[in-house]
Protein backbone atom coordinates (compact mmCIF):
# COMPACT_ATOMS: atom_id res chain seq x y z
CA UNK A 1 0.00 0.00 0.00
CA UNK A 2 1.42 3.33 -1.05
CA UNK A 3 1.15 6.34 1.22
CA UNK A 4 0.98 9.87 -0.13
CA UNK A 5 2.58 12.50 2.06
CA UNK A 6 2.76 15.10 -0.67
CA UNK A 7 2.96 18.61 0.70
CA UNK A 8 1.59 21.55 -1.18
CA UNK A 9 2.98 25.04 -1.23
CA UNK A 10 1.12 28.28 -1.76
CA UNK A 11 2.50 31.68 -2.68
CA UNK A 12 1.57 34.35 -0.13
CA UNK A 13 1.59 38.06 -0.82
CA UNK A 14 0.32 41.19 0.88
CA UNK A 15 -0.31 44.64 -0.57
CA UNK A 16 0.60 45.94 2.91
CA UNK A 17 4.22 44.87 2.47
CA UNK A 18 6.68 45.86 -0.25
CA UNK A 19 6.35 43.92 -3.48
CA UNK A 20 9.13 41.47 -4.25
CA UNK A 21 11.98 43.15 -6.13
CA UNK A 22 13.11 39.98 -7.86
CA UNK A 23 12.07 36.45 -8.75
CA UNK A 24 10.89 35.41 -5.28
CA UNK A 25 7.71 35.42 -3.21
CA UNK A 26 6.99 37.43 -0.08
CA UNK A 27 6.27 34.08 1.56
CA UNK A 28 5.53 30.45 0.85
CA UNK A 29 2.99 28.57 2.95
CA UNK A 30 2.64 24.85 3.50
CA UNK A 31 -0.14 23.22 5.48
CA UNK A 32 1.51 24.11 8.81
CA UNK A 33 4.42 26.47 8.13
CA UNK A 34 4.98 29.90 6.64
CA UNK A 35 8.41 30.78 5.22
CA UNK A 36 8.73 34.58 4.97
CA UNK A 37 11.32 36.17 2.72
CA UNK A 38 13.51 38.86 4.18
CA UNK A 39 11.90 42.24 4.68
CA UNK A 40 13.83 45.51 4.48
CA UNK A 41 12.68 48.96 5.69
CA UNK A 42 10.75 49.85 2.55
CA UNK A 43 7.48 51.75 2.72
CA UNK A 44 4.96 49.58 0.86
CA UNK A 45 3.23 52.63 -0.62
CA UNK A 46 6.22 54.45 -2.04
CA UNK A 47 8.61 51.55 -2.58
CA UNK A 48 11.35 53.68 -1.02
CA UNK A 49 13.46 53.13 2.08
CA UNK A 50 11.86 54.52 5.21
CA UNK A 51 13.09 57.88 6.44
CA UNK A 52 14.10 58.15 10.05
CA UNK A 53 16.65 56.69 12.37
CA UNK A 54 17.69 53.06 12.58
CA UNK A 55 14.99 52.21 15.14
CA UNK A 56 12.32 53.56 12.76
CA UNK A 57 13.77 51.34 10.05
CA UNK A 58 13.60 48.27 12.30
CA UNK A 59 9.95 49.06 13.08
CA UNK A 60 9.17 49.29 9.35
CA UNK A 61 10.86 45.95 8.71
CA UNK A 62 8.81 44.30 11.44
CA UNK A 63 5.57 45.95 10.25
CA UNK A 64 6.27 44.62 6.76
CA UNK A 65 6.94 41.19 8.21
CA UNK A 66 3.70 41.40 10.20
CA UNK A 67 1.71 42.13 7.03
CA UNK A 68 3.18 39.05 5.33
CA UNK A 69 2.55 36.91 8.42
CA UNK A 70 -1.09 38.02 8.49
CA UNK A 71 -1.55 37.36 4.77
CA UNK A 72 -0.16 33.87 5.32
CA UNK A 73 -2.49 33.04 8.21
CA UNK A 74 0.03 33.58 10.97
CA UNK A 75 1.17 36.20 13.48
CA UNK A 76 4.18 37.39 15.48
CA UNK A 77 3.16 34.97 18.25
CA UNK A 78 3.50 32.04 15.83
CA UNK A 79 7.04 32.90 14.65
CA UNK A 80 9.46 30.12 15.57
CA UNK A 81 12.69 31.38 13.94
CA UNK A 82 14.04 34.64 12.58
CA UNK A 83 17.26 35.58 10.90
CA UNK A 84 18.38 39.19 11.22
CA UNK A 85 20.90 40.61 8.77
CA UNK A 86 22.69 43.81 9.82
CA UNK A 87 25.25 45.77 7.84
CA UNK A 88 26.75 46.93 11.16
CA UNK A 89 26.69 44.83 14.34
CA UNK A 90 27.04 48.09 16.28
CA UNK A 91 23.29 48.47 15.56
CA UNK A 92 22.54 45.24 17.46
CA UNK A 93 21.36 46.90 20.70
CA UNK A 94 19.00 49.28 18.87
CA UNK A 95 17.63 46.42 16.77
CA UNK A 96 17.18 44.26 19.85
CA UNK A 97 15.21 46.96 21.70
CA UNK A 98 12.69 47.39 18.87
CA UNK A 99 12.58 43.65 18.14
CA UNK A 100 11.51 43.09 21.76
CA UNK A 101 8.49 45.35 21.21
CA UNK A 102 7.19 42.98 18.52
CA UNK A 103 8.10 39.76 20.36
CA UNK A 104 7.34 40.64 24.02
CA UNK A 105 6.41 37.15 25.21
CA UNK A 106 8.06 33.97 24.03
CA UNK A 107 10.71 35.17 21.61
CA UNK A 108 11.48 32.99 18.60
CA UNK A 109 14.85 31.38 18.02
CA UNK A 110 17.07 33.88 16.22
CA UNK A 111 20.34 34.26 14.38
CA UNK A 112 21.90 37.67 13.77
CA UNK A 113 24.51 38.05 11.06
CA UNK A 114 26.57 40.99 9.86
CA UNK A 115 26.63 41.25 6.07
CA UNK A 116 28.53 43.47 3.65
CA UNK A 117 25.44 44.96 1.97
CA UNK A 118 21.67 44.57 1.59
CA UNK A 119 19.21 45.39 -1.20
CA UNK A 120 18.50 49.08 -1.80
CA UNK A 121 21.26 50.03 0.67
CA UNK A 122 19.19 48.91 3.67
CA UNK A 123 20.91 48.51 7.03
CA UNK A 124 18.66 45.65 8.21
CA UNK A 125 16.71 42.71 6.82
CA UNK A 126 14.68 40.14 8.76
CA UNK A 127 13.29 36.82 7.52
CA UNK A 128 11.07 34.44 9.47
CA UNK A 129 9.60 30.98 9.72
CA UNK A 130 6.25 30.73 11.47
CA UNK A 131 3.54 28.25 12.32
CA UNK A 132 0.22 28.91 10.65
CA UNK A 133 -2.69 29.73 12.94
CA UNK A 134 -4.91 26.70 13.52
Amino acid sequence: MESSNALTKTVVSSANAPAAIGPYSQAIATEQLLFCSGQIPVDPGSGELTDGDFRDQVRQVLKNLGAVLEAGGSSYEQVVKTTVFLTDLNDFAAMNAVYGEFFPKTSPARSTIQVAALAKGAKIEIEAIALKNP
